[in-house]
């Protein structure tokens, strides 16, 4: 009877789950990663528990509290870097198929986010990221015959609220985020790199990797000092009709929220973690007004928000991660980020395809070729 009680709640969970996701809600995935060996020198032990792939379960002074998401990974259950890649599969077809997709790590500094979203620093165990590139182009390959595509991507940082294009250098030019006709999000006067297969793209990615800031702190070695935004555009042209699909995959890698009795923060990170938490407390006011669907939600208020503004209450099919710790020392934080990842799963998104027919696609060329002072073609003119 315990058995089959137990079973039906966990398929009541799933179904709910995919009722909510037809309705355009925000997926939230939790995922809790090991004890660290710092963690298991202080003598600090694990405080949680999951008795379902949907279920999280934290041991505090004041007892267990329970919290429900999309899916579960802990260290024990379904915790490989392969096995949470499989959960997220389908989105990278949608960006192939013409939707805005964005896929964001949140949680406290050294929870796992980078882990999760990019790999370790060794390359042997990739996370979303690398195998996302790898993805797109054995979805492009496979439909060769039937679609030709370009794939362009930029990768910028939001560091002490400036804006910074990874793949310039010299930051000399100003980055703007602006929002186009369809609502996507795009940033004016970003280096955007064309990439035909996926060693050009993980190339690329690296290059922009070794610009982005990181430090070393008490809780993490290697601390991300700011978010980190890789925006991958799919362009798809069906040979036969000659429709065209435009889809976006946003990959974000938060910085983490800091305390700074916790990191040991030099006076130059102390700064930084002061722009990190007040970006993430305006992404906070940002899920609270869509969650609470109040009239006015304040996106502008920082250019993290704005840079999210199409993955939250926009057009984007998004999925959240929240990054746990699981030591007893750190069950505050932990609580924190499950409440704001509880929020975010209320929010709803209108997603839709981005798709052009052919003679608006012509059209759109003439107008770029204009643009640029190019001389149209006699099949332009037509």
């Amino acid at each position: 009877l315990v058995e089959n009680y137990n079973s039906e709640r966990v398929l009541r969970k799933k179904y709910y789950n995919i009722i909510e996701d037809m309705k355009g809600k925000i997926r939230v995935y939790c995922r809790a990663r090991p004890l660290s060996g710092s963690e298991k020198e202080r003598g600090n032990h694990s405080v949680i528990l999951s008795p379902d792939e949907y279920t999280i379960q934290i041991q505090t002074k004041r007892g267990i509290r329970d919290f429900v998401f999309d899916q579960v990974f802990t260290p024990d259950t379904r915790g490989s870097q392969e096995t949470v890649f499989g959960d997220v599969q389908m989105l990278i077809q949608s960006a192939v198929d013409g939707y805005n997709v964005c896929i964001f790590a949140y949680g406290q500094t050294g929870s796992g986010k980078t882990f999760t979203m990019i790999g370790d620093s060794s390359g042997n165990l990739p996370g979303i990221a690398p195998r996302a590139y790898g993805e797109i182009f054995e979805l492009l390959d496979a439909n060769a015959k039937k679609f030709t595509y370009t794939v362009s991507v930029y990768m910028v940082e939001l560091y002490n609220d400036q804006l910074l294009d990874l793949f310039d250098k010299t930051h000399a030019s100003k980055l703007d985020i602006k929002k186009d006709k369809k609502g996507m999000v795009v940033i004016q006067n970003a280096v955007i790199k064309d990439v035909t297969t996926v060693t050009q793209l993980q190339t690329v990615f690296d290059q922009g990797s070794k610009n982005r800031h990181v430090a070393c702190t008490k809780m993490n070695a290697e601390s991300s000092r700011s978010h980190l935004v890789i925006g991958i555009v799919i362009e798809t042209t069906n040979v036969t009709t000659g429709a065209v699909l435009r889809g976006k995959l946003s990959l974000v890698d938060l910085a983490g929220s800091e305390r700074a009795a916790k990191t040991g923060a030099t006076p130059e990170q102390l700064k930084e973690a002061q722009s990190i938490n007040k970006s993430l407390s305006a992404l906070g006011d940002v899920i609270q007004a869509l969650s609470s669907e109040a009239n006015f939600v304040p996106y502008r208020n920082n250019k993290l928000t704005m840079l999210m503004q199409d993955s939250l209450g926009g057009n984007a099919k998004t999925l959240m991660f929240v990054n746990i710790s699981p030591a007893d020392y750190n069950t505050d934080e932990t609580i924190v980020s499950l409440v704001y990842a509880s929020r975010v799963k209320l929010i709803t998104n209108d997603a839709s395809k981005n798709a052009d027919n052919k003679e608006i696609a012509r059209l759109k060329g003439i107008i770029s070729k204009l643009k640029k002072g190019e001389s149209l073609a006699d099949d332009d003119e037509e």
